[in-house]
């Protein structure tokens, strides 16, 4: 990112190194460990979200219902959802690598409140605890989305559990916003001005300002289903004189913005990834920093689209159908302006940058299905089919998740000091992309078609594309599994990575691999703007 002046003269011990008793790690208040806590985490729950999704596709290869019961079935896609929502898509990007990363990047030596942050990782561990009870308890059948008044009145499942496990959880996103916020604000390194800041750490300020702004929202429509289900005040219940879509409107009012919670961050993973392995300056900087806030804002504005058929006012329909077209316009922007920045680039095809060229496919073919959905007339054709389901995964999983991925494989050596296999990265950056298209793209085609989500039984003229599908998702595990196994192995035999093994600017290259306990032996001096490629050698080795 910069030129930077500062003690070359790295302590022996890092931050690996300073104790590895359980204690050392239940305790710590250092970032970079807490990310590692927060990583253990959020695998742990992707792989069994993950689970729930195979027995899923594994049920909707035959079109009768022959592996999983109906009640089993829906128990199934809402654990899926409410596991990979809140339990990994929420938090794994801001707080595996914004915690590792943001402090290293600003020359801080760590975040602004260091014992607020251990204490946001308990807060998601016992929100993960009532998810875990959830299970045990028998599950919960409402969908991720908890719709009134089915999740107050009428199931008899473990919704209040999963609720609790979700709203203890929000208070965890609250804190870790507030924490990068104030680190952005106020521990930037000497000559970091605002317009020096790389862009994964915009990305990390937009998404931290909807943390703490749409958050609260959510958590006091789930105490109102509580309210409703135990003391039986009419909130959502039509015959005791509530309105059930008053919840709609609050529940999408926060989980919109959510949407932007999960990509924003990817987004600024891209960037980092797309200007060092093309060796470019990252094309119109100011505009994708200026994009990156505008997601921010214009996510506020888009909810009522989830409710183009719930009856709201056909006014309110058009107004939300428009502000959907406009939130396209900056997410156009970053998808071009990373085009150009690849422009004339001596592009090196890392697997890391595999990462970035699928995220810009499959976040493309999300967005621009999600600009479909977005049109009222169509959208009540294919609202609550498979359309949506793939559409949404295009945007979340395809985006998101691949990004991470890519993000996870960038700044592993510096993370580690280990290198891991370039080879296997590669393939599974392969497998991922091919999986994931013959997952999700054929429930495209399914949803035109008229296939409805959530059930677990379908008429024959379905079938191939349902068992295409499962064949997809069965080769997407394999895309995610082959990172946990040479991830691991690299661990142990990987190869010492250097300071800079790939040749990118930014602080936290800066310093060692891995870096010391408190980041830098003295706090960096930044004198010249991000993403300076054309300013310097480009013969770093890579690998």
């Amino acid at each position: 990112m910069s030129t930077i002046t500062l003690d070359q003269r790295w302590p022996r011990d890092h931050y690996l190194s300073s104790g590895f008793r359980l204690r050392d790690w239940l305790l710590t208040t250092d970032h970079k460990r807490i990310g590692w806590l927060y990583f253990a985490s959020i695998t742990f729950f992707f792989f069994l979200g993950g689970i729930a999704a195979l027995l899923i596709r594994l049920e909707l290869i035959t079109p009768r219902g022959d592996l999983l019961s109906p009640d089993t079935y829906n128990e199934m896609f809402s654990m899926h959802g409410i596991i990979m929502v809140w339990f990994f898509l929420i938090p794994s990007i801001p707080n595996t690598l914004g915690n590792f990363l943001i402090p290293l990047m600003v020359g801080a030596r760590d975040l602004a409140f260091p014992r607020l942050n251990l204490l946001s990782w308990y807060i998601y561990t016992i929100g993960a605890l009532f998810v875990v009870l959830t299970v045990l308890l028998g599950a919960v059948d409402t969908g991720w989305t908890f719709y009134t008044p089915y999740s107050t009145l009428f199931t008899n499942t473990a919704v209040l559990a999963a609720a609790t496990g979700v709203f203890v959880v929000g208070f965890s996103t609250i804190l870790t916003g507030i924490n990068f916020m104030v680190t952005l604000h106020k521990m930037r390194a000497p000559g970091l001005t605002w317009m020096r800041l790389p862009l994964f750490a915009w990305a990390t300020y937009a998404t931290s300002l909807i943390m703490i702004l749409a958050t609260p929202v959510l958590s006091i429509t789930l105490l109102l289903i509580a309210v409703e289900r135990i003391f039986g005040i009419g909130i959502f219940d039509p015959a005791l004189g509530g309105d059930p879509i008053l919840f709609q409107h609050l529940f999408w009012f926060y989980s919109h913005p959510a949407v932007y919670i999960m990509i924003l961050p990817g987004m600024g993973v891209v960037s980092e990834l797309i200007s060092c392995f093309s060796r470019n300056r990252l094309f119109s900087y100011k505009g994708m920093v200026i994009s990156v806030m505008a997601i921010a804002l214009f996510g506020f504005l888009v909810w009522g689209h989830h409710m183009f058929v719930a009856g709201q006012s056909m006014y309110a329909g058009i107004m939300f159908s428009l502000f959907s077209f406009l939130v396209a316009l900056p997410s156009a922007i970053k998808t071009f302006n990373w085009t150009a920045t690849l422009y004339r680039g001596r592009i090196l095809l890392t697997a890391p940058m595999l990462y970035a060229f699928s995220f810009i496919g499959l976040f493309t073919i999300g967005g621009l299905t999600g600009i479909i959905v977005a049109a009222m007339a169509i959208d009540v054709h294919v609202h609550d089919t498979y359309f949506v389901v793939a559409h949404f995964h295009y945007v979340m999983v395809g985006g998101m998740v691949t990004a991470y991925l890519g993000g996870v494989h960038f700044w592993w050596p510096k993370m580690t000091g280990k290198m891991y296999s370039e080879i296997w990265s590669k393939v599974a950056a392969l497998a991922l992309f091919i999986g994931f298209n013959l997952t999700f793209f054929p429930q495209f085609i399914l949803g035109y078609q008229g296939m409805p989500r959530r059930y677990h039984e379908y008429p024959e003229d379905f079938q191939l594309l349902n068992v295409m599908s499962s064949l997809g998702a069965g080769v997407l595990a394999i895309g995610y599994l082959l990172p946990l196994v040479y991830l691991t192995w690299s661990l142990f035999k990987g190869k010492p990575a250097g300071a800079n093994p790939w040749g990118a600017t930014g602080l936290e290259w800066q310093t060692s691999s891995p870096p010391p306990k408190h980041n830098f032996v003295q706090i960096p001096t930044v004198t010249e703007p991000p993403y300076a490629y054309r300013d310097q050698d480009n013969t770093a080795p890579f690998g």
